[in-house]
């Protein structure tokens, strides 16, 4: 399979989903950045997860993108650069917020008392006798 038979295939499976889901391309990114995002996540739960899914949503939009683009190129229809950008910002901006909070979303590593260590109680106990 040729490069262009790909990018070709990668538009018509894009535009079957923009007609099948009700979407339009602008949410089909928010959607499939996010989705991307939270699944390598999820896989990688070591540390540089965060890092890592980040990257994963960078690879995928920029590849998207560059197979939009040379489908555009084989039929002489190419869209603006600003175009294309703004897909990738579209995609990238809500793993970016992920990114950016993620170590407040990560779990200390000492890490919460267990179940059966010190209540509520115990603490206020400990409080009145100070």
């Amino acid at each position: 399979m040729t490069l262009i038979q790909l990018a070709s295939l990668f538009e018509e499976n894009k535009m079957w989903l923009v007609t099948a889901s009700g979407l339009d391309k602008d949410a089909l990114h928010i959607y499939f950045g996010l989705a991307l995002f939270l699944a390598v996540r999820l896989i990688w739960r070591r540390e540089g997860g965060w890092l890592i899914a980040w990257c994963a949503v960078f690879a995928m939009a920029c590849g998207g993108e560059w197979l939009d683009r040379t489908a555009e190129v084989s039929r002489a229809a190419v869209q603006p650069d600003a175009a294309h950008w703004h897909d990738i910002w579209n995609t990238l901006f809500w793993p970016t917020v992920l990114l950016a909070v993620g170590r407040w979303l990560q779990p200390r590593k000492g890490g919460a008392p267990a179940p059966d260590g010190p209540s509520g109680e115990d603490a206020e106990r400990r409080l009145e006798q100070a």
